[in-house]
């Protein structure tokens, strides 16, 4: 709950900057005081104004897997948002460029629970017994912050700079997948810009949805079935522009993820 009329008036601007597509400053800058604890109340407070509207959480995503970037932003966890239902796209669906400020594309699995679960005490075989079916997937991350100039209160405050997600159309079982050395090819417009594997997140992406369901344990939050939960980035994040195709293409049976980022 925000209690500082700062940061209410952070997560108005962020909530304004969604619909103008005008950027702002770094909340670091303007709130140098600003904690993590209070980067979350002004991320919950979009979310809840969001459901006033309508909107429905279908899921959550985990950021700050990778060594380099808890390295860059000098933290030592990673950091969660929300995925919102109007946040989903189909594989190769035309996506309209325009609805985003500047956004980048990160290639992940993505684990569709077939249990709930709920922190903490949740041990990586019951994270494991938990997922349904894994997919591959895009995520389009997107900035309210002014040229990406974030730390970590900031991006934790734009909903861990969420954006969008592409969902793949094969689903394989986690038993059938290894998922620390299945690996990805990253492409744009045909040309191979990035490789990557699972390990590249926390070790395995198992080890992201464990600290996920016991990060939000205690705040009173469970990981619903059927919810669809986003481990992390295998590869670094490659920018993209209108006209842009972005294609994912996974080893292990999940064939590949296309983003079509429209003019």
């Amino acid at each position: 709950m925000i209690t500082d009329t700062r940061d209410n008036g952070a997560a108005q601007a962020l909530l304004e900057a969604y619909r103008t597509h005008q950027t702002v400053p770094p909340l670091t800058d303007t709130i140098p005081d600003l904690g993590i604890e209070g980067a979350y109340g002004i991320q919950l407070a979009q979310v809840e104004a969001w459901k006033v509207e309508g909107r429905r959480v279908k899921g959550h995503k985990v950021g700050l897997t990778s060594r380099v970037m808890q390295e860059q932003l000098g933290v030592d966890q990673p950091d969660f948002g929300h995925l919102m239902d109007n946040m989903f796209f189909a594989d190769t669906e035309p996506i309209k460029a325009g609805r985003f400020i500047s956004p980048k594309v990160e290639p992940e699995f993505a684990f569709v629970l077939g249990k709930s679960l709920t922190g903490p005490g949740v041990t990586a075989t019951e994270a494991l017994s938990a997922i349904d079916y894994v997919v591959g997937a895009l995520e389009i991350i997107d900035s309210r912050i002014t040229d990406w100039k974030i730390k970590l209160a900031d991006t934790v405050a734009d909903n861990a700079s969420s954006g969008g997600v592409v969902l793949g159309s094969r689903p394989v079982k986690p038993a059938d997948l290894d998922l620390r050395t299945t690996g990805v090819n990253l492409s744009r417009n045909g040309e191979l810009i990035a490789t990557g594997a699972g390990g590249a997140v926390l070790g395995s992406p198992l080890n992201a949805l464990v600290w996920l369901a016991n990060t939000l344990g205690p705040l009173g939050v469970t990981l619903e079935a059927g919810s669809v939960v986003l481990p992390g980035s295998m590869t670094a994040a490659v920018a993209a522009a209108p006209g842009d195709t972005i294609t994912a293409t996974f080893a292990g049976g999940l064939g590949s993820v296309t983003a079509n980022f429209a003019n």
